[in-house]
């Protein structure tokens, strides 16, 4: 049986909305919206957010949080074990963070998975110059 930490992170859900009004950039709370695209439950959405909040304040400040900082972090978010390991799981394969040197950081890979769907939808199945993009 695989450790739910060391359970594979290679890719997660997103829900997709089609109409304008979805759109995260007409949210209130833009973040909190992503979070909901990610995570079914709003419990956990708050916490995701709240775990991200924590890793840019942390890395904008030079102290990057530690993967051995696991304890303070599941206490801070009030969350079991396998309910962090699932929620940081789920942002790992969705490429919000990365976990290297043993320390989480946000990553861009999201937004380069997502820039790179974009484009080649617009490319190959709409059949759009990538110049128009």
């Amino acid at each position: 049986m695989v450790a739910i930490k060391d359970a594979p992170r290679t890719s997660t859900t997103l829900i997709i909305r089609s109409d304008s009004g979805s759109r995260i950039t007409h949210s209130r709370d833009p973040y909190y919206s992503l979070m909901r695209r990610l995570f079914q439950e709003d419990a956990t959405a708050r916490r995701g957010q709240q775990f991200l909040t924590i890793i840019e304040e942390r890395q904008k400040s030079g102290n990057a949080v530690k993967t051995s900082e696991w304890e303070s972090i599941m206490k801070e978010l009030d969350v079991g074990r396998a309910s962090f390991y699932a929620m940081r799981n789920k942002l790992l394969g969705a490429g919000l963070i990365s976990n290297k040197n043993k320390e989480y950081r946000l990553s861009s890979q999201f937004s380069k998975d997502l820039i790179d769907m974009a484009n080649w939808w617009s490319t190959a199945i709409l059949n759009k110059d990538p110049d128009e993009l």
